[in-house]
């Protein structure tokens, strides 16, 4: 049915396609980047199987949006990595959220917004502000278990 096609001819800079042409819009995009990390915490205040301690594999969802450079990258996921490995995940991952998070109920809701606020910071430090055009975090979706999360949207964080 469908064959398979070797290229016979790898494209070249400034010969094939010229720099100006890289970029192919003006228009704002979200690109996102999914990871996950282990954790155990326990729930206060909470009448419930999770007030004892216990742990979840959790799955963060980040959507960035901005304005592509002259290369017509937003941000290279690469970058969305280190920032989530350096800035982020160290707080997160193999650890007991009730001691390394600020204060408060380690509560999906709770957890999103505080990871939400988390990226939002690392993309308006002044290196990443000026490489990231427009950058800012649209959406952080925390999922707690395969099929329930909780999400923060940059509407919703800007409003209230």
């Amino acid at each position: 049915m469908y064959g398979f096609r070797i290229v016979e001819k790898l494209q070249k800079m400034d010969e094939d396609i010229q720099r100006d042409q890289l970029k192919y819009h003006h228009k704002r995009v979200l690109v996102s980047k999914e990871f996950t990390f282990d954790s155990a915490h326990h729930l206060h205040a909470y009448e419930g199987k999770c007030k004892n301690l216990h742990g979840h594999t959790y799955r963060v969802i980040f959507g960035l949006s901005g304005f592509v450079d002259d290369r017509g990258l937003l941000i290279d996921f690469g970058n969305i990595k280190e920032i989530w490995k350096t800035e982020i995940e160290i707080h997160l991952d193999h650890k007991y959220l009730n001691e390394t998070l600020p204060p408060m109920n380690t509560t999906a809701e709770n957890m999103v917004v505080w990871i939400y606020e988390q990226m939002a910071e690392a993309l308006e430090k002044e290196e990443r502000k000026r490489v990231y055009d427009g950058a800012r975090v649209e959406f952080v979706r925390l999922y707690e278990t395969p099929t329930s999360y909780a999400e923060a949207r940059r509407e919703w964080m800007e409003v209230e």
